[in-house]
């Protein structure tokens, strides 16, 4: 699919972004293997989380439509059942690397694998914890790339210092510690995001936490209803479109801010956005509020250290604001973005450049030189729903048309973002 971006004259309205990818699947893989029923309300439709109800389906939960964007599960308890086949993730790295940890506490064979995307990206940074664990896990180059076949049960706690700060990672063996022999405490060098602890706690599990370090005992779960707040990452887009617009007024309504998620708001604060929250409550134990923005003179930052694991998936859009930015704004410590979807930093500083953005490729980060405009060209979304959608913000505040080539990858994670972007501009009323 090919899509043509073009600024209009005003962006104005509200927009209700998918439901919290990451909470979207921790609530569907705790409820699974919690003993009993629940209701997951406003959750995220992309095609990731399709693929990690597909997979919880073939391991004996029963998730059924129970209204708009909810579902009812029947969970196993801690018990699943053997898949017949394997288990497919798509293009979802949450899937997998969760999965993984899920069947590694489970005594039957998984094999995981995922779209060709997925099967090209490091697995090895969960597989080698997972078998100090007494998981028995093999695949391909050295068996750190999927698809993997995992033999679970038998588990026992671990202590283990995790050289990334990764939810993911640090998700997985949460997931895994939940069925071993003893407690699982894990060493972050930075703070993650931390939906599934939050959410173990809520469910009856004991996680405490200790500075950086998180410690488990093994525990059985109870289900619990959860109301999903709207992705923090997808509202990014709309956010930096309004402050890069010269006449906007967004109000992207029910967004996640849990301080773990937040990092975008800081740095675009950083940056002088006008970004105010509004009607700030509490949903489903996580916070939430209506972010109103609007269009503002941005200037330059620096974004890097302990921030990056709190805005890695916002570092392409922020890259678009960074070229609105009067002067030049630097991101670094952000390499975890090579192994994305695409290989991030690359894509981010070709498609900007291609714009006429000044954009400095480091091994780490990027170098933006704000100029305040964008020109016209044809770009790819490499296959990337974030990259297709900075295309669109890019479209949005620049000086000419921007054609996306592969514009049908934003439903990945948000199936309405085109939707969305035709009612904010008002081509949804022409």
């Amino acid at each position: 699919m090919e899509r043509v971006v073009r600024r209009p004259a005003k962006l104005a309205g509200m927009v209700t972004p998918p439901g919290d990818k990451s909470i979207s699947h921790r609530s569907l893989m705790l409820n699974s293997i919690a003993a009993g029923e629940a209701y997951v309300s406003g959750l995220g439709r992309g095609e990731d989380v399709v693929s990690t109800i597909r997979c919880l389906e073939s391991l004996g939960a029963t998730i059924e439509e129970a209204g708009l964007n909810s579902v009812r599960i029947q969970g196993l308890g801690s018990t699943m059942q053997e898949p017949e086949d394997i288990l497919n993730a798509g293009n979802s790295g949450t899937s997998m690397r969760l999965l993984g940890g899920l069947v590694a506490g489970q005594d039957f064979l998984s094999v995981l694998t995922g779209d060709a995307s997925l099967r090209s990206r490091p697995m090895g940074r969960v597989v080698q914890p997972l078998r100090a664990m007494g998981a028995r896990i093999s695949g391909r180059h050295g068996d750190t790339l999927a698809p993997l076949a995992i033999s679970g049960g038998g588990l026992n706690g671990i202590e283990y210092t995790m050289p990334v700060a990764s939810a993911q990672v640090k998700s997985a063996l949460l997931l895994a510690g939940l069925s071993a022999s003893g407690p699982t405490v894990l060493h972050q060098p930075a703070l993650s995001r931390d939906h599934t602890e939050r959410m173990m706690r809520a469910m009856g599990a004991t996680v405490e936490e200790d500075g950086l370090t998180l410690t488990l005992d093994p525990a059985s779960l109870r289900p619990i209803d959860v109301v999903i707040p709207s992705d923090i990452s997808s509202a990014a887009f709309w956010l930096v479109a309004a402050c890069c617009h010269p006449d906007a007024d967004v109000t992207v309504a029910g967004v996640g801010i849990n301080p773990s998620r937040t990092g975008i708001l800081e740095a675009l604060e950083a940056m002088g956005a006008d970004v105010v929250l509004e009607s700030q409550r509490e949903e489903g134990g996580e916070p939430v509020a209506d972010l109103r923005v609007r269009s503002c003179q941005l200037t330059r930052t620096e974004i890097g250290g302990d921030m990056i694991p709190r805005l890695l998936d916002e570092v392409p859009v922020l890259a678009v604001a960074a070229c609105f930015a009067e002067g030049t704004t630097v991101i670094r410590d952000a390499q975890e973005l090579r192994i994305k979807e695409s290989d991030r930093l690359a894509a981010t500083a070709s498609l900007l450049t291609a714009l006429g953005a000044r954009v400095e490729e480091q091994a780490d980060g990027l170098v933006i030189h704000g100029s305040g405009r964008l020109h016209r060209a044809r770009v790819s979304s490499h296959g990337d729903h974030r990259l297709a959608m900075t295309m669109a913000v890019a479209g949005l505040a620049g000086d000419g048309d921007v054609t996306i080539e592969g514009a049908e990858s934003a439903s990945v994670s948000y199936p309405t973002f085109w939707e969305h972007l035709d009612s904010l501009t008002g081509a949804s009323s022409n």
